[in-house]
């Protein structure tokens, strides 16, 4: 890929999955063995949808809906499906960033204001560090920490629920503006000019994510956080949950079944070599999932080090990881405000990476709905402008003191993996069976000069599709109604309402289908027969080229 796309690509698939959550995943599920059932899953699915999605946009010069239109126009519904996820995304991923913004204006005080109880916002059952460490006690489980406290009643200022979304955090809300000011400048020229902006928001996390590293690896009880982290368990290995949560996790961070990078590489030249970028990009996630685990872990074994506990009393993943415990180590090494502030920034910087990419993945197939009409100047820039108003306004639920479950609503059931799997496993079926497997394989020779290995072929067909179906029939079996901190139930219409968000997106692929359908010319054979078919102005490949000529040697 060009440099400006693979920055971009990599923006994509390296974000804060990489750093929250794989390594609680790979401790929670055997350590080191968990690395087995990941590397399956990155062979089998990861790499396949990862080569697929990219030699798609970048054969069709198209975004993931008019891709599919040229594809195989009665799947145009995935492109659709990809989106609406997308702006779901896109709504609550800036509040997370705005989290961060906060914590990292907190973190310039001379004293961490999550280093010690004796707050305002504090309780009676809040317990020093300082204090358990002088009498060399452990922690009470009827204790809270001083970071927990600082983020659910000075930040977040939670109400009891749901229900009760209480008044506006104003904090969280400006800081939310100032995110989507920054994100809303940083593409709004286009590609070109996120290119320069992912130059540095996809490669200064690397020093961030270095520099903790080395510091994390320096502090006393490391050791024991990196074994904990990759001690083998073969155990967990016989559990289908582990091998579902590895697909799930391969899906997620590697940015895969949405169309999000059809997108992004319908920007490279013809024959830019995607099938070697695809290697490179993949084992780029890969190993940053992995050295983000030890980065974490080593500084995780630090803090059970100090309190003297388990590592099991510590560990946390997601939110919990960024916003308490990790926050809460950091107050205790020297130089905390240092240590704070390169963690923050990392993390701002990752989700920025992340945002800026599913922002253009949504811009981008809408400008290619009316190209005549939406790249006259001016009005990609309105555009941004209106949808970026449009998600900032649905997202200011999130920003009063129940906002955080009205998150959680959107990422459990407005991105979920259920329909991730079940548009990985479509698209395959679609490209392997109805495009064909051995096409793709001559589209992607053509366009780079080297032929996929047949595994590939056999992977799109058959092997793909049937470990995503398994795993979305596991998924769906396994569904459990949505909590929060396994000690809050949402109410039932919640849980309505939320699977009402996941067939907004999924329902797009049957329901186009049938339009088109319905709305064809000709018998229903002939119908569904021109639905499937590609586009006549597709680049010919050299195969196709050669047996044209073969037919009508002056035709080229």
């Amino acid at each position: 890929m060009e440099l400006v796309n693979c920055e971009e690509v990599e923006g994509n698939i390296v974000g804060l999955g990489n750093v929250w959550r794989f390594p609680y995943l790979c401790y929670r599920n055997g350590g080191g063995a968990f690395l087995v059932p990941y590397v399956v899953v990155v062979v089998t699915c990861g790499i396949p949808l990862f080569l697929l999605e990219s030699a798609m946009g970048q054969y069709t010069q198209q975004a993931s809906i008019t891709c599919w239109e040229k594809l195989c126009p009665i799947a145009q519904g995935i492109g659709y499906t990809g989106i609406i996820m997308r702006v779901y995304n896109c709504m609550s991923y800036v509040i997370i960033l705005a989290w961060a913004l906060l914590y990292l204006c907190f973190s310039f005080y001379a004293k961490l204001p999550w280093a010690s109880c004796g707050h305002t916002w504090n309780t009676e059952t809040c317990e020093d560090f300082n204090a358990l460490n002088k009498y060399n006690q452990t922690i009470n489980t009827n204790s809270t920490s001083p970071a927990t406290e600082f983020w659910e009643r000075r930040v977040l200022a939670i109400s009891g629920g749901i229900e009760e979304l209480g008044s506006v955090r104003w904090e969280i809300l400006l800081c939310a503006i100032a995110m989507w000011v920054i994100c809303y400048f940083c593409i709004w020229k286009g590609v070109k000019s996120t290119g320069k902006v992912v130059y540095f928001t996809a490669t200064f996390p690397y020093v961030m994510l270095l520099v903790l590293l080395i510091r994390g690896l320096t502090l006393p009880g490391a050791l024991q956080g990196i074994v904990y982290y990759l001690k083998p368990d073969l155990t967990p290995l016989l559990d289908p949950q582990v091998w579902m949560e590895a697909v799930t996790q391969v899906i997620f961070s590697f940015g895969v079944g949405g169309g999000l990078l059809a997108s992004l590489c319908s920007y490279n030249p013809y024959n830019n070599n995607c099938y070697r970028n695809c290697f490179w990009l993949c084992l780029l996630n890969a190993a940053t999932s992995l050295v983000a685990g030890f980065a974490v872990f080593s500084v995780l074994g630090f803090m059970a080090h100090e309190y003297n506990v388990g590592i099991a009393e510590v560990a946390e993943s997601g939110p919990g990881l960024a916003f308490i415990a990790y926050p809460q180590a950091v107050a205790m090494m020297p130089l905390p405000q240092l240590w704070a502030i390169c963690f923050f920034i990392m993390i701002i910087l990752l989700g920025l990476d992340s945002q800026f990419v599913m922002m253009e993945g949504v811009i981008m197939p809408v400008i290619d709905l009316a190209p005549t009409v939406l790249r006259r100047p001016g009005r990609r820039e309105l555009l941004l402008l209106v949808f970026s108003l449009f998600c900032f306004s649905m997202s200011i639920l999130m920003v009063t003191e129940g906002g955080i479950y009205v998150l959680q609503v959107f990422d459990y059931y407005g991105t979920n993996a259920s329909s991730k799997l079940f548009l990985s496993s479509l698209q395959c079926l679609i490209m392997g069976w109805i495009f064909g497997a051995e096409r793709m394989c001559d589209v992607i020779e053509d366009m780079t000069g080297v032929r996929p290995s047949r595994f590939f072929s056999f992977c799109w067909r058959y092997l793909t599709p049937l470990v995503c179906t398994v795993s979305l029939i596991g998924a769906l079996a396994n569904y459990k109604p949505l909590t929060f901190n396994r000690t809050y139930t949402y109410p039932g219409w919640v849980n309505v309402l939320g699977w009402m968000m996941t067939l907004s997106s999924g329902l797009a692929v049957p329901v186009l289908a049938v339009y088109l359908l319905c709305t064809g010319k000709g018998s229903l054979k002939q119908r569904c027969i021109h639905l499937c078919q590609c586009a006549d102005d597709l680049p010919l490949t050299r195969k196709q080229r050669e047996e044209l000529s073969k037919l009508t040697p002056d035709a080229l």
